[in-house]
């Protein structure tokens, strides 16, 4: 119910999934989801809109379709939650019922990004704690390692410290204190800072930052890249001569286009509790919708959350 073009777009990318193979429920009134074809629908009589306060929300709306959702993965009856709703909301709803694995101080948000010709960058945390304690960036890479090694198949992650330079000297008390605690973490390929020009390269795999700065360095990221891909297209259009230059190139750009829009990935992943969720953009299209249900498939399958769970156990 929740998202920019809900419930439509949704409801759309449900059924498309499902035709594709994937089992989906929608959860949501079902008097407002029109046509839902062969999908089934559990029935939730509360919305959490977008502007709504998440804990609150979470805690009166218990009749929610978010809660109904995050019950079902507890329950066993669903593998995985997957909403373009209130993003908070849909975190709050899936801690609330779900429950952190043992030892997970806070959990994260990993935000894939693209890498045009060399697969994806993992940033944790891309929003779910605003402020953080050094302790926390080090289970951040741990599970980011996870999440990269699962869902990319990377077999070593590099993980990386955003900051605002290399050296080691460089950035916030935070930042510091994460460093000296990340040289001496066990299971962690840390490659030591790296800027926010890192983020779009080959040169690290997870890039660890607090949940402030990571949402930050995300949206920025969007906008800059959408910015990008509108004004090449438009020159692309300015004038005959341009047009037949863009003949030609249209071809070559349109795999970086593709690659660069988030509709074509499944979305950020929440990491660090007992179940799967799965957060999509706001704007998700169906299109969007079925690529987050084939990646919560996918990391269902692959047991992420047991590989999670393995990630910040302590030694023994």
């Amino acid at each position: 119910m929740g998202g920019d073009r809900a419930p439509d777009e949704i409801v759309a990318g449900a059924r498309q999934a499902s035709d594709q193979g994937f089992a989906v429920v929608l959860v949501g009134r079902r008097d407002d989801l029109g046509d839902t074809g062969d999908v089934p629908v559990v029935d939730a009589s509360e919305v959490i809109g977008m502007t709504e306060d998440p804990a609150s929300a979470v805690r009166t709306k218990k009749d929610s379709s978010l809660v109904r959702a995050a019950e079902l993965v507890r329950d066993a009856k669903a593998c995985a939650m997957v909403s373009a709703g209130n993003t908070g909301a849909g975190m709050a709803a899936a801690l609330l019922r779900y429950g952190r694995l043992p030892g997970v101080a806070r959990p994260a948000i990993a935000a894939p990004i693209p890498v045009p010709g060399a697969g994806f960058t993992v940033l944790v945390d891309a929003g779910a704690n605003a402020e953080c304690q050094p302790e926390w960036l080090v289970q951040f890479a741990q599970l980011g390692s996870a999440f990269s090694s699962v869902r990319f198949g990377v077999d070593s992650p590099r993980v990386g410290l955003l900051s605002i330079g290399e050296e080691a000297t460089k950035g916030s008390a935070l930042v510091k204190a994460a460093h000296a605690l990340l040289l001496d973490a066990a299971g962690i390929d840390f490659i030591g800072n790296v800027e926010g020009r890192d983020l779009l390269t080959d040169d690290v795999d997870v890039v660890v930052t607090d949940g402030f700065t990571g949402n930050v360095a995300l949206k920025t990221l969007e906008g800059g890249i959408k910015f990008i891909v509108n004004a090449v297209f438009a020159a692309m259009t300015a004038n005959d001569a341009a047009k037949a230059s863009g003949n030609v190139l249209l071809p070559e750009l349109m795999p970086v286009a593709e690659a660069l829009d988030p509709d074509s990935h499944g979305g950020a992943a929440l990491l660090g509790l007992k179940g799967l969720c799965l957060i999509g953009h706001g704007s998700s299209s169906a299109r969007a919708v079925v690529n987050a249900v084939r990646t919560a498939h996918e990391l269902a399958a692959a047991d992420l959350v047991g590989h999670l769970a393995a990630s910040v156990a302590p030694a023994r």
